[in-house]
C-alpha cells in the first residue's frame, strides 16, 4: 500500500487506529476452543467488529508461531480475511546479514503479501536495506520502544553533542531509504521522544504501540508526534480485542474500537 492510499484511508474513516491481532490461545473466549481454527475464527470475529474504526491491522507473529504450523496458517487465513484497504503490519522484528534479510522479505512480502515488517536496526544498512526493495512495501524501524528495557540503551548518549542512541538510528536510517517505504516505532509512553523523533523525520509515519493497557496517552501521542497528514499509526492490542471474553467479545471490542476512533476524529478535526 501507498503512503496517498494510506493517507486516504485515514481521511475516509476519520481514523489512525491499527488493531494488534496478539491472539493468545489461552486467552481468547472459550467457546471458541470447539472451531476448526479458534485463532482464527477469534481474528475473523475480531476483524468483522473492528473494520469499520480501523485502517490497520497488526498481527504480532510470536502468537502464531508458538502454535507451530498450525498457527502459521491460522495468520495466513487471518490476513487473506482482511480486507484489501487495509494495511497489513507484520509484527516480526526481522532483520538478519544481508542475504537472510533478503528471505524474510521475500517471506512476508511475496509470500504472505504483509505490505509491512517491524524490523531491527542494530545490524546496520545492509540488514534492512533488503525490506526495501519491494514496491509498495515498508521497513517498520524499531527505535524508541515503550518497553521499561527499552531503556537500556536506546537513550544511550553517542556524540559530544548528546545525541542519543534511538536519535542516531533515525537520522542514519532515513538515510536508506524514503517517507515512502519507513516508518518508526515509537512507544506511546515516550511522548518526549515523540517530539524529538517528529524534528527528525518530519513526513515519515510513525507506529506507536503502548495506548490503552501500557498507559500510553493519545492525546500526548498526537500532540507530540502528529504531523500535517496525521503521520500516525495508533496502535491498541489487549485494550480492544480482550476487553470481554464472554460470547459478546465481539461487542465489547467493536466498542472500545469506535471509542478510539471518535476521540482520534475529533482530533484530526484540528488539522
Amino acid at each position: 500500500m501507498t503512503r496517498q492510499a494510506l493517507f486516504e484511508q485515514i481521511k475516509k474513516k476519520e481514523s489512525f487506529l491499527c488493531v494488534g491481532l496478539d491472539t493468545d490461545i489461552k486467552k481468547i473466549p472459550q467457546h471458541l476452543l470447539s472451531s476448526e481454527d479458534p485463532i482464527f475464527e477469534f481474528n475473523k470475529q475480531i476483524i468483522d467488529a473492528t473494520y469499520q474504526n480501523a485502517v490497520a491491522y497488526k498481527p504480532n507473529t510470536a502468537f502464531y508461531e508458538a502454535q507451530g504450523a498450525k498457527g502459521w496458517e491460522s495468520l495466513q487465513k487471518t490476513l487473506e480475511y482482511i480486507p484489501d484497504d487495509i494495511f497489513t503490519i507484520a509484527d516480526a522484528k526481522r532483520a538478519d546479514i544481508g542475504n537472510t534479510s533478503s528471505m524474510y522479505a521475500r517471506a512476508f512480502f511475496e509470500n504472505m503479501h504483509f505490505d509491512s515488517v517491524t524490523v531491527a536496526p542494530y545490524m546496520g544498512s545492509d540488514s534492512v536495506k533488503p525490506f526495501l526493495d519491494f514496491e509498495g512495501k515498508w521497513a517498520i524501524i524499531l527505535a524508541a520502544t515503550s518497553n521499561p528495557g527499552g531503556l537500556d540503551f536506546q537513550n544511550l548518549p553517542v556524540s559530544e553533542k548528546n545525541e542519543k542512541l534511538y536519535e542516531r538510528v533515525i537520522r542514519k536510517s532515513s538515510e536508506w531509504g524514503t517517507s515512502d517505504n519507513i516508518m518508526y516505532v515509537v512507544g506511546a509512553t515516550r511522548p518526549e521522544a515523540l517530539k524529538e523523533i517528529r524534528k527528525l523525520v518530519p513526513d515519515h509515519f510513525l507506529l506507536i504501540p503502548g495506548v490503552g493497557a501500557q498507559g500510553g496517552d493519545l492525546n500526548a501521542v498526537c500532540q507530540n508526534g502528529m504531523n500535517k497528514h496525521c503521520g500516525l499509526l495508533v496502535n491498541s492490542s489487549r485494550g480492544i480485542i480482550y476487553t470481554d471474553s464472554s460470547e459478546n467479545f465481539t461487542s465489547s471490542a467493536g466498542k472500545a474500537a469506535q471509542e478510539i476512533q471518535l476521540e482520534m476524529a475529533h482530533i484530526l478535526q484540528r488539522l
